[in-house]
């Protein structure tokens, strides 16, 4: 019983880690935008507009 305890806790620590480090392991600056973007003050929605029935 004592070990079925402890697998349990070792396969919760081991999900625990995965999910740390998925939420933490990114860019030190975050996500990188296109510079196009940024100088246009647009976004990717905005260039091709949906046509008009």
């Amino acid at each position: 019983m004592g070990l079925i305890l402890l697998e349990a806790l070792a396969a919760g620590l081991v999900f625990i880690l995965i999910i740390w480090w998925t939420m933490f392991s990114g860019r030190k600056k975050g996500e990188l935008h296109d510079e196009t973007d940024a100088e246009e003050g647009t976004r990717a929605t905005d260039r091709n507009p949906p046509p008009k029935p």
